[in-house]
């Protein structure tokens, strides 16, 4: 029982080491935005963070040990699922370079509560009062944070939130996956058509700008490499525990952010985050205490790897 649990905290560790990469990646991001477009960033991303997704489908052992094909039955599947990702970098990485760092990221933690909305029209799930009313806290922390109506609302605002929404159907539909495919094997097709679809985007809108310098190549080479990585974080950790053992946890990525946002770009949006990016949280967590409780008379006195 001890070696499981000693694995759960790893796990947690790992996970949060992914926030940090995904935050990271963030940072260079809003830094290249004033020189290179959302759909060059996005391309450049998806072309470097291929590779940490080949490392991910290499260290599957169920691959290794059998065909290693990298064929799979569901591929319009996950060029749908590409696709999706692809427009939801678009929107997030223009959201990063016209607003506040922390901002952007924390309204982008509204996913969980779309992939709860989703589930019901996509997956067929039933959703109690308790789960809707974690969504409706969470949407309310969003309207808190945008303020339609007010001076300060612009419609750049909701260019996160339609990434999340985004990134809630790309999560939600990748559960349609057949069992017995590898998840690292069907991400990397994803991520694939992520890369395609971002650069005929990035083709489509303008095309690509000469890279200024040594410097920014190093930056961009980084950013897909930190973006990659954290998805290869997230795929080991989600295998060294369940995912309510880490889902709790990854609302650390907010005040990650704005420490983040605050020491780089010298930002420090408390006013325009409370109390709003506090019942985004609180919504999220509910959602998943009320996971934790539904699965827990289903599961194995052991915990699962």
């Amino acid at each position: 029982m001890q070696k499981q649990s000693d694995k759960a905290v790893l796990g947690i560790l790992i996970s949060i080491a992914a926030l940090v990469l995904f935050d990271l990646m963030g940072l260079i991001i809003k830094h290249l935005s004033p020189r290179y477009s959302a759909a060059e960033l996005s391309a450049y991303r998806n072309l470097f963070g291929l590779l940490p997704s080949l490392i991910a489908l290499w260290m599957t052992a169920s691959w290794r040990q059998g065909t290693r094909s990298l064929r799979i039955r569901q591929w319009k599947l996950a060029a749908l699922r590409g696709l999706s990702v692809t427009f939801a970098q678009l929107m997030f990485y223009l959201s990063l370079g016209i607003m506040a760092f922390a901002t952007a990221t924390t309204i982008s933690y509204t996913t969980a509560l779309f992939t709860t909305a989703l589930a019901v029209p996509i997956l067929g799930e039933r959703v109690g009062w308790v789960r809707w009313l974690a969504v409706a806290i969470g949407f309310v922390g969003v309207i808190l944070i945008l303020r339609p109506g007010s001076d300060v609302f612009t419609w750049a605002l909701l260019l996160p939130v339609g990434a999340s929404f985004l990134y809630a159907f790309s999560g939600v539909t990748a559960r349609l996956i057949d069992t017995e495919v590898p998840t690292p094997l069907f991400n990397l097709h994803s991520s694939a058509f992520a890369a395609v679809g971002s650069f005929c985007l990035a083709l489509a809108v303008g095309g690509f700008s000469p890279i200024a310098s040594v410097e920014d190549l190093a930056f961009i080479v980084l950013m897909g490499m930190f973006g990659g990585s954290a998805v290869l974080c997230l795929v080991v950790a989600y295998r060294m525990t369940e995912p309510s053992n880490l889902a709790p946890f990854s609302y650390f990525g907010i005040p990650i952010a704005f420490a983040l946002g605050w020491l780089f770009f010298d930002e420090a949006p408390v006013d325009d985050l409370w109390p709003g990016a506090v019942l985004i949280a609180m919504g999220g967590l509910m959602i998943v205490y009320r996971e934790r409780r539904a699965r827990r008379p289903l599961q194995r006195p052991e915990t699962r790897t």
